[in-house]
């Protein structure tokens, strides 16, 4: 079944939403596995991902939208 023009851009935004979320939480895992087990020296100097904003997800969602449009 065919999707409309506004069910594929929703899709397309929650599924970069995903990526982008995906992405942040294994960045912020990743360093507080390194602090808790004393891999990194000075823990004050590490700069900590942020959450991604709403043009960060746009932008990944016209990435998407951009692939789909290939033929």
């Amino acid at each position: 079944m065919s999707s409309n023009p506004y069910q594929l851009r929703a899709g397309l935004l929650k599924q970069a939403e995903a990526i982008l979320s995906h992405q942040y939480h294994a960045e912020n895992e990743k360093l507080r596995y390194l602090c808790d087990t004393n891999k990194i020296n000075d823990v004050k100097t590490i700069t900590w991902p942020q959450p991604p904003t709403s043009d960060q997800i746009i932008a990944e969602a016209e990435k998407l939208y951009s692939f789909v449009q290939k033929k």
